[in-house]
């Protein structure tokens, strides 16, 4: 998969957060260090995301996507 984003963070799901519209994404990215990313449900459903996933955290400018492999 290729992305402009340059900044990746490769993580592990350690909590997800559904609400009705969006969720709230916790990633483990090691060292102590956690990034969250609110998303649409529809991602999330798209993606298959769970607890325990590994996932990439992209950073652009004021946003954190998520990207699953």
């Amino acid at each position: 998969m290729k992305i402009s984003a340059r900044n990746q963070f490769k993580g592990t799901i350690i909590e997800l957060k559904p609400g009705v519209v969006t969720a709230k994404v916790i990633i483990d990215i090691g060292g102590g260090n956690i990034i969250s990313s609110v998303i649409t449900m529809d991602s999330v459903d798209d993606l298959k995301l769970k607890p325990g996933d590994n996932v990439t955290a992209f950073i652009k400018s004021t946003e954190v996507m998520i990207g699953k492999e």
